[in-house]
């Protein structure tokens, strides 16, 4: 009797141990940092810079997306430079704000010489104050998708 107790006391702790003990030894994907939209991310020193990208209907001019959260309590800038195109846009942010430029309630923040490719990307180069700067590829989508239809410039 006894023997049976201990075997089915053996046979329910190896039931339970098998089945919790797999999100222990399982790679957890949802632990990794991932860009919910079609922009991409980066961050700057004190700023949180999301969902990046550039709305263009030829190619030739586009309208920059962006959305900067300060983390910090200091006012930050944050420099944004069209790598291949020479453009330079100051964007300052308030400690513990958020800035959105781009979207279908502000005002658009036009580069005028893209010379890029819809359905491409572009170099852009970021800086925020003593801060390392970050290169990211920006993709360049058009108004195609009823999201971006009123974006482009």
């Amino acid at each position: 009797m006894k023997a049976r107790l201990a075997a089915s006391a053996a046979l329910a702790l190896g039931i339970a141990i098998g089945g919790s003990g797999c999100a222990m030894l399982t790679y957890q994907a949802t632990t990794e940092k991932y860009d919910p939209s079609d922009g991409v991310s980066a961050d700057v020193g004190a700023l949180d810079v999301r969902n990046v990208l550039v709305v263009s209907d030829e190619g030739d001019e586009g309208n920059l997306v962006i959305y900067v959260t300060n983390t910090g309590t200091d006012d930050e800038t944050l420099s944004v430079q069209f790598v291949d195109q020479g453009d330079t846009f100051e964007i300052d942010v308030d400690g513990g704000e958020t800035v959105s430029l781009g979207t279908a309630d502000e005002e658009p923040l036009l580069i005028e010489n893209l010379d890029a490719e819809v359905g491409g990307l572009v170099s852009v180069y970021l800086q925020a104050g003593s801060a390392e700067g970050v290169e990211i590829q920006v993709p360049v989508l058009d108004g195609r998708l009823p999201e971006y239809e009123d974006l482009v410039p």
